[in-house]
Order: C-alpha cells, then sequence, then structure tokens
C-alpha cells in the first residue's frame, strides 16, 4: 500500500480544532499523515523543524509563521500550502512563488459569512433599525401611526465597491431583493460588471448617487483612504457607509467628523485602529454602529474553511486542478 504524503499544521494551535472538527479531521488524516497534536506556531521548535523537513504539504490557517528562505530551505518536500483561511499575504513571501509551490486559500469560502453580515446590514439599515431602536429605548413607548419618512428597502440604491469574492458574493445576495445596486471598480469592465447583472460607475457618481455605500476594496497603497473627506462629502444626506474590507480604506477623523454633524451614518466592522482606543468617538456617536470584526467566519462557520482546504488536499493528492489556487500575478490587488 502506497505511502501517504506528510503534512504539518501550521497556525495557531487553537485554531485546529475549530477549523477541523472530528469529521472534517478524519478526511485530512485519510488523505495525509498527520499529527494534530502537533501544530507548529514557530518552525524554530525542533520538533516542528523535524516535521516541516518531511512535509509535502503544510495545512496553514490564521498565525501562521513566514515562509521565507530560511523555512523553504528546511522544507525540502515541500509542494502546496493550503490555507486555512483568508489572505495568505501575511506568511507567504516571493521564495514561495519562486520555488513553483501551489497555494491555495479559503478566501471564497470565508467571504460567505462577510457577504451574509453586508446583506444583513443592508436590509437593517434601509429599515433605520438602528436609530429605530435607540428612540424607542429613549421613550419607552411604541410610536403608533408613527410612519418615518425615507425608510423602506424598496428601490433602495445600494453601491458596491470592489467586485472582490466577497462584493460578487454580495451582489448574488442582494438580487432577490427589491435593490438598485451599483457597483465602482477600476479593474472591471462594463462586459464583467454585465456579467454580474449591475451597472459599473465611476466611484464618484457611485457615491452621490447610493442610499448605501458598502466597501469590499482590498487593502493596497492605492486604497490607502479610498474613502476621505472629499468623498464622504458627496455621499447624500441620510446615506450609510458600511465597511467589512479593511479599516484602512476609510479615513477615520474625516469620518468622525462627517458623522458629528449628523449628516450620513456608519456600520462599521473593522476600523483603523483595530481595535479602537477606548476613547475612540465612535463608541458614542448615535449613527455609528460598530462591531468587533466579527463579519468573517465564526464560531461553527470556521469548520467551512476546514471542508473547503480537505476538498483540495484531495484534488491535490488525485492530481486534479485546486479550485481554490492563488496567483501571484493577482495577488497585489486582492485581499
Amino acid at each position: 500500500m502506497p505511502t501517504r504524503p506528510r503534512a504539518l499544521f501550521a497556525m495557531t494551535p487553537g485554531h485546529v480544532s475549530r477549523l477541523f472538527p472530528p469529521e472534517v479531521l478524519d478526511r485530512v488524516r485519510r488523505s495525509v499523515e498527520i499529527d494534530p497534536a502537533l501544530v507548529a506556531d514557530d518552525f524554530a521548535d525542533p520538533r516542528a523543524r523535524e516535521a516541516l523537513a518531511r512535509a509535502e504539504v503544510l495545512i496553514t490557517g490564521w498565525g501562521c509563521p513566514r515562509l521565507d528562505e530560511a523555512v523553504l530551505d528546511a522544507a525540502p518536500e515541500l509542494r502546496a500550502v493550503l490555507h486555512a483561511a483568508g489572505s495568505v499575504k501575511g506568511f507567504t513571501t516571493p521564495a514561495v512563488w519562486e520555488r513553483g509551490i501551489a497555494v491555495s486559500s479559503a478566501a471564497s469560502a470565508n467571504a460567505l459569512p462577510v457577504a451574509e453580515y453586508t446583506l444583513a446590514m443592508v436590509l437593517l439599515a434601509g429599515k433605520d433599525v438602528f436609530a429605530q431602536r435607540d428612540r424607542y429605548r429613549a421613550r419607552r413607548a411604541f410610536p403608533f401611526g408613527e410612519i418615518v419618512p425615507g425608510v423602506g428597502n424598496l428601490g433602495r440604491r445600494v453601491g458596491v465597491i470592489g467586485a472582490s469574492r466577497i462584493g460578487r458574493r454580495l451582489i448574488e445576495l442582494l438580487r432577490p431583493f427589491d435593490l438598485r445596486v451599483g457597483l465602482a471598480d477600476p479593474h472591471v469592465d462594463e462586459a464583467a460588471a454585465a456579467a454580474l447583472g449591475v451597472p459599473l460607475l465611476p466611484l464618484d457618481d457611485l457615491l452621490r448617487t447610493s442610499d448605501i455605500v458598502t466597501v469590499h476594496a482590498p487593502q493596497t497603497p492605492e486604497t490607502h483612504h479610498l474613502i476621505g473627506r472629499r468623498e464622504l462629502a458627496l455621499m447624500p444626506d441620510g446615506s450609510v457607509l458600511l465597511n467589512t474590507a479593511r479599516g484602512s480604506l476609510v479615513d477615520h477623523a474625516a469620518l468622525v467628523e462627517e458623522l458629528r454633524g449628523g449628516r450620513i451614518s456608519a456600520i462599521l466592522d473593522v476600523t483603523d485602529p483595530e481595535p479602537l482606543p477606548v476613547d475612540s468617538p465612535l463608541f458614542d456617536l448615535p449613527n455609528a454602529f460598530v462591531t468587533p470584526h466579527v463579519a468573517g467566519s465564526q464560531g461553527n462557520e470556521l469548520a467551512r474553511l476546514g471542508h473547503t482546504v480537505t476538498e483540495e488536499l484531495e484534488r491535490l493528492l488525485t492530481g486534479r486542478e485546486l479550485a481554490h489556487r492563488i496567483d501571484p500575478a493577482e495577488l497585489e490587488r486582492t485581499a
């Protein structure tokens, strides 16, 4: 019977059981020889170093150490890195690509809960739920007969910034609703936008014409403070900015200034810095709704990432094309 390839977990140790519950871990162990009790979070550790020297596959996750030349020199058999999380930018180096090591990511699986969170927030914001809750709390009385003008999701205009994995998944999820969805993305042409079923707009036009603007662009030098003072001023009165991408895409000083004026609102799952300082006005402004970076996979959703990596592992070992292989040429403009 052929010997199974050797693999090694490389991540923060506590994540393995969350990403790979027993039934998923059993599938992994049927494919490769791997010790779930040996999880590398430091490749200088002697046991990790010994396992690395024999590993053909690294199964990585949050907390994986950087794969630099020294680490790769110590892993002469390595042929694939399968990442049970989103971005691989934090731990891959040019040496990985130069050596022809295949890299796959579960980013598409992690895109779903972010898109679901965003969909929920779009619909709740359209009903003005957060302000309605605060008014109800203050009055302690039901506002019988009171109709709030401008509230509702019929025909509400939603502007999506970035046709990323999450942006595209969100567009799919928004399709059944009576919303008008537009897209801004400099890397998408009219034909690609038409295939997604949405009009393509310049960023300024999207900001001017959207009731809710949701940010899904990658974090790159070009997107730093993509939404700044000028861009916020373009948004209509009463509109909402929603950010589940990266905090640095929004100029928070400019946002706080705009929110203090009361003209727009914001829903933020990511901030800059992260976490926020304890005295940040974003905690107290009534038109800011802030959550602690929870849009991505949480709780039982983590098993979806492990399942995705397990399927990739099976494809790899049966000679099939990886479904989620990372193209290094596109890495700079992806999350």
